[in-house]
Order: structure tokens, then C-alpha cells, then sequence
């Protein structure tokens, strides 16, 4: 029998400010873990992570670099603050130093600084940065992942962040309460758009879908416990289909959403998790029969529950979206900490 041509989906979303294809190829989570000291020949400890880095080549990120589901490009922290960075180092540690190179080519106004662990210390301007190993001259550039020294949230003020709008969080409404909100915002400009922010996901996939098209630079809310539970569903509907199949196919509807944007969102909670960085509405052809059906929808309900079995931390809310209200149905999965599942 003639093979037919495979059917593609199509999704439709909130305005975006740029169109992606609906794949994505493939970088979060606060590493633990400590630097692993190893001398040529000798297995000690565990295996550096794969992926060779550029030549010369002094040091390599370890596994738990790339968070739980060793899947996540991005490390969050806030300016002069200090990061876990696991590396494996081959010779003597004791004649490395470390740098950061800017993304945007810019001065980091970081000074050389020896390296004495995985302890590093940051820049204290936000972007996104390369952590650079220096060993008598000679500049070795880890390209993954990157460190993203974010915005802190104190530095919101009247609802704005350098003329983007955020609006305001109960916690901005209800001072000296303990009320949540995001640490602080990652600072977005048009070329970082396409930037890792784990093996599926790319930055653009989180920012706002709202008004301001032509505002840089935006900022973005983001929790990398989300990033690692996602990857830990498409890791286990990926094993549910074998090795026979195509790459997972999907798309994101919605990531971080403003409190501001939140507001105007048709049938969206007050409370929306979106608002602090660690929900996401995806749209995932999880059978790869190329549309989106209710066979999808049962395999991505069966991964988050295994995925939420496996890691109770990682426990949060499934939603289902299938109403004719939705041009393309969806499901919401976010980490917020407590199990919650509804239908739309």
C-alpha cells in the first residue's frame, strides 16, 4: 500500500511577535552538585557530560549542570550573586581561572577570578552570559549552558520594568505579607529569542503574547522546575512511542503571562500560574499522527502523572482544553506544588 503523505497541524495562538515553526529543535534549574577533579587516565568520580567543548579544552559541564532532567540549557541567578556551576576539570585545577562573556558582546565588568570550585561568582549586569575557563592565557568558552542574570523584581516600579509593562502582583498590593511573586524577570532582546532554554523549548515559547510588539526589552518570568517537568513529559511520551517514531512535534500556546496581559485573557484564572513563571499551555501531536486529537491528550495525561509519581516536588496542575472555544485544543501544565486537574 502506498504510504500517504503525513498530515501537519496547525496552530493558533494569541498574536506572537514573530512566527517559529511549529518544531523545535534544541537550555535552567538552579544546578547542584560539586566540580569533579579528575587527572587524564584516571575515572574518578563521575563521567563528564557528553558533548565536546571547544578547543583548548580545560573543562566540561557535568550532568547535573543541565538540571534534574539533565535536559535544561539555562542557569537563573541574580546580579553579584553566587551560582552553582558542576564541572568536570582535566589537569590541575589550581591554574584555572574564569570569566563571563557577554552574548551581546558587551563588557562584563567582571574581573578575571580563580576558580576554586563550583561556586562562581556573577555578573552583576543582566543578560546572558558564558561562563569562560582561563588557564595561563588561553580562553576556553562553556557554551552550555548559559547563566542568565536575571532583572530583580525590586526594580519593578509603578508596574513597569524599563518601560515594559509587568502590572502588579498581589504581593506589590499587599506589602509586608508574604504573598508570591518571581524572583526576578529575564531580560529579553530580539536576538535572544531563539536562545536554549532546554532541549525542546526555546525563549520565545515564554514571552508575553501581548500588546507590546515593539517594546525592548521585554521580560520574562521563568521557573526552571517548569522547564524540567516538561522535559520529563516529552522524555516519557517519547519512551511511550518507541524509537520508531519521528521527533516530538509541538508548540507552545502561552508561557509567561504579565499580571497586566493576564487581566484581558479570555476565561483565564485571576490566580494564573502563568503569571509567576511555571505554567505553560502546549499544544503536542504526542501519537505523531501529524493532528491533534484525544488520543494526545490521554498520552500527555498519563506522562504527567508518571512524571508527578516519579518527582512528588514537581507535582502541579493539568488542564485539558478541548472546547470548540479553542481553535487548536491544548493542555496546561504547570508546577505549582499541589495536584489539580480540570477540563476546558
Amino acid at each position: 500500500m502506498k504510504k500517504q503523505p503525513r498530515q501537519r497541524f496547525v496552530v493558533r495562538r494569541e498574536p506572537r511577535i514573530r512566527a517559529h515553526v511549529a518544531t523545535v529543535i534544541v537550555a535552567l534549574a538552579a544546578a547542584v552538585g560539586v566540580v569533579q577533579f579528575y587527572q587524564p587516565g584516571t575515572a574518578l568520580g563521575r563521567t563528564p557530560f557528553g558533548g565536546a567543548a571547544a578547543s583548548p579544552s580545560f573543562a566540561s559541564p557535568s550532568g547535573n549542570a543541565f538540571g534534574r532532567s539533565l535536559e535544561v540549557k539555562l542557569l537563573f541567578t541574580l546580579p553579584g550573586d553566587r551560582i552553582e556551576f558542576p564541572l568536570s576539570v582535566g589537569g590541575d585545577p589550581s591554574t584555572l581561572s574564569y570569566e563571563w562573556t557577554s552574548l551581546r558582546g558587551n563588557e562584563t565588568g567582571f574581573d578575571l577570578q580563580p576558580m576554586a570550585g563550583a561556586d562562581l561568582a556573577t555578573p552583576t549586569e543582566a543578560g546572558f552570559y558564558y561562563l569562560t575557563i582561563v588557564n595561563r592565557g588561553e580562553r576556553q568558552i562553556i557554551q552550555e549552558p548559559i547563566v542568565a542574570v536575571m532583572r530583580p523584581y525590586q526594580e519593578k516600579s509603578g508596574g513597569l520594568l524599563n518601560g515594559y509593562k509587568i502590572g502588579t502582583y498581589l504581593a506589590d498590593r499587599l506589602r509586608g505579607r508574604d504573598k508570591e511573586r518571581p524572583d526576578g524577570f529575564i531580560e529579553v532582546f530580539p536576538q535572544y529569542l531563539d536562545v536554549a532554554v532546554s532541549k525542546h523549548l526555546r525563549l520565545h515559547h515564554f514571552v508575553t503574547h501581548d500588546a507590546q510588539a515593539d517594546v525592548w526589552p521585554k521580560y520574562v518570568a521563568l521557573n526552571p522546575r517548569l522547564l524540567d517537568k516538561l522535559e520529563f513529559v516529552f522524555a516519557e511520551l517519547e519512551r511511550m512511542q518507541g524509537t520508531s517514531r519521528e521527533p516530538l512535534e509541538l508548540d507552545v500556546n502561552s508561557g509567561y503571562r504579565t499580571p497586566a496581559h493576564n487581566r484581558f485573557v479570555r476565561r483565564a484564572a485571576s490566580d494564573s500560574r502563568h503569571q509567576y513563571g511555571d505554567a505553560a499551555d502546549v499544544v503536542i501531536d504526542a501519537n505523531g499522527n501529524g493532528r491533534i486529537d484525544r488520543s494526545d491528550h490521554n498520552l500527555v495525561e498519563a506522562a504527567v502523572n508518571t512524571v508527578e509519581k516519579r518527582h512528588p516536588d514537581l507535582v502541579g496542575g493539568l488542564g485539558i482544553y478541548t472546547s470548540p472555544l479553542y481553535p487548536t485544543p491544548y493542555v496546561h501544565i504547570d508546577a505549582r506544588g499541589q495536584r489539580v486537574r480540570w477540563r476546558g
